[in-house]
This record gives structure tokens, sequence and C-alpha cells, in this order.
């Protein structure tokens, strides 16, 4: 004769559930009405004609980025096409060592850094200061055409 286990839940026959009944129709029809008005908001941008998002379509966003070379640190370098980090620290690694570049042509000093890597790059790249305007801080570069333009006026 054995004797079947106890269910431990058959003494709480008397217990009282989380939720109470009230409690638990009031939950119930507040997640009612928050799914009939999330579908509301999906059909009225639908029935307006601006369709529903499009991720994939898109349109691609066009931004203008340049670097300067002689400036930028390595996570700015990065960023430009067939330029990863290694090559972005060797570029940085090689301007501390052997001093700012002075044209976009120095560049080719660093290995890894070939013709092709270069071209692809160079539109990324901002023009760079003459080598007169180095040893005077840069500031050449930026004050020679409004003095360009200054000049032609007269």
């Amino acid at each position: 004769m054995d004797i079947p286990p106890k269910n431990p839940n058959s003494d709480r026959a008397g217990a009282s559930p989380l939720l109470r009944r009230l409690d638990q129709a009031t939950v119930a029809l507040l997640l009612a009405v928050s799914l009939l008005l999330m579908a509301l908001a999906v059909l009225t941008r639908y029935w307006q004609g601006r369709g529903l998002i499009e991720i994939d379509r898109a349109p691609p966003q066009v931004i203008d980025f340049r670097v300067d070379i002689n400036r930028a640190g390595w996570p700015e370098l990065a960023l430009l096409p067939d330029v990863g980090e290694t090559l972005a620290r060797r570029i940085v690694e090689s301007r501390q060592q052997n001093g700012p570049f002075v044209d976009q042509q120095d560049l080719l000093r660093v290995p890894g850094v070939g013709p092709l890597t270069l071209e692809k790059m160079r539109p990324y790249l901002l023009p760079l200061a003459s080598a007169g305007d180095l040893t005077r801080g840069g500031e050449g570069a930026l004050a020679r055409p409004a003095a360009a333009a200054a000049g032609s006026v007269e």
C-alpha cells in the first residue's frame, strides 16, 4: 500500500492569487487598449500614404568628411578607406618620428601606404600647408586665400 505523495499546494487551498480578479481584468483591458492604439497608429500612417519606413530603401546620406593628416589622431585616420587601426597608428608614428607631412605624397613613406591606398584616401584629406607655412605654425594656408582675394580687388 503505497501512499501517494501529498500535494504541497493542497494546504494553500484558501491562498489568494498575486492579483485579484479586478486587477487582472484591469491589466488585460490596458493591454488590449495599448495594442489597439498601436494598430491604429500603424494603419493611420499607412492610409495617409506615408507607408511604413523602408530602411533598406532609405536614400544614402553624403557626409563631407575631411582629415588633416598632420593633426588627426589614429581613430580619425582609421575611418579613411583602406586604412585600419594598424595603418592609422603607423601614420601617426611616422608623423611623430619624422615630422609633419609636407604634402600628401609624403604618406608614401609610411609602410603599408602605396599609390593605390593614397589615391583612395585623397578625397578625404585636407589640403596641406606649404613648407613655409609649417614653420609659421600653419596659419598661412588659411590666411593666403583671404589675402589673395583682398589683393585682387585692388
